[in-house]
């Protein structure tokens, strides 16, 4: 570019210059705008995109220390927390059919459904990871029609699986009429309404936000509900199975004969295993006590709780390795 003569230059003409130049020839312009000592000066890289070498100056050195500053308002020590302050990170929520059925002698409650959408809702967006497992018992219990109508207990139990998978849909269509991304897995090939169970890819949706229900149970006859959210959730590395149920948790005495029931905060495995206790199936209880899964049992109807549950608060009955020394009576 040629510099004009006889004329006032401009940051404009300087701005031209160096944006039409190259490093060589900016140079050998330089003293024509005054500068003196340019042929002493480096090329300057400022108006090469393929510069060798970094800048340095006061510039540089600002960002490289702006680069390594911690957030407005966090110390080094906040800053390396990776873990948001839950007691859980990643949950499996086991529903039953006949909670989700409700009061109503209807098959499934919307209400219900909804209540439980809004309340997974609530702490997906804390950063909680929410996998459910939901039975089918509402629709179809395979073990109350074996032996009945010439249907063997694998037959029945089959149709069983097919019930909780209307029950996934069901709760997936509502979950994601709220805004909640869900997926719904069957532990077998159902493609035109689900996907299949893979391990790693219910893990990936989780880590990506998503709530993933599984269905189809194990996808075996003979194994209940309850056995696939244990062996789920220990599948899936997370940290509890919340059963929700239609009572408040396991007591010391039946409530309904006796209005002094207590409530128990806690169960040791053996305290289930050793009296018989009717919480879980002992194929559940077992896998769950083998990879050492507590396991809460609280009241699916009441307003809260399934959050409360979630996050870690007190509610229910936790059941895990701590042994109890009182004697109880499970309602479920």
């Amino acid at each position: 570019m040629a510099i004009p003569s006889n004329s006032l230059l401009t940051l404009s003409h300087i701005n031209t210059i160096c944006l039409s130049s190259s490093p060589f020839r900016l140079q050998s312009q330089l003293p024509m705008l005054g500068f003196q000592g340019a042929p002493h000066l480096r090329p300057l890289n400022c108006c090469s995109s393929s510069s060798s070498s970094p800048h340095v100056g006061p510039l540089s050195d600002f960002r490289s220390q702006t680069a390594t500053m911690m957030p407005f308002g966090l110390t080094a020590d906040e800053n390396t927390l990776s873990k948001p302050p839950y007691k859980w990170q990643r949950v499996l929520l086991k529903v039953s059919g006949e909670a989700l059925a409700g009061d109503n002698a209807q098959t499934i409650d919307p209400k219900i459904t909804m209540s439980i959408a809004r309340e997974v809702a609530s702490v997906t967006r804390l950063g909680v990871e929410v996998a459910i497992v939901v039975g089918g018992g509402n629709i179809f219990r395979g073990a109350s029609w074996a032996g009945s109508s010439g249907l063997d207990r694998s037959s029945a139990d089959y149709i069983g699986m097919l019930a909780t998978v209307m029950n996934a849909i069901f709760l997936q269509a509502t979950m994601e009429s709220i805004g909640i991304p869900t997926r719904v897995q069957t532990a077998f090939r159902m493609s035109e309404v689900a996907e299949p169970y893979i391990r790693r890819r219910a893990v990936r949706h989780l880590e990506k936000g998503r709530v993933v229900i599984f269905a189809a149970g194990t996808g075996n006859p003979f194994f209940t509900t309850d056995t696939a959210a244990a062996l789920r959730c220990a599948e899936i590395n997370a940290e509890v199975v919340l059963k929700a149920t239609n009572v408040d948790g396991v007591f010391d005495d039946d409530p309904k004969v006796n209005p002094n029931a207590r409530l128990l905060e806690s169960l040791s495995y053996q305290d289930v295993t050793s009296k018989d206790l009717s919480v879980m199936d002992m194929t559940a209880i077992t896998l769950c006590q083998e990879n050492n899964i507590p396991v809460v049992v609280f009241n699916l109807n009441k307003t809260g709780n399934i959050s409360k549950a979630i996050v870690g608060d007190k509610v229910g009955t936790l059941i895990s390795g701590a042994r109890s020394s009182t004697q109880a009576t499970p309602m479920m």
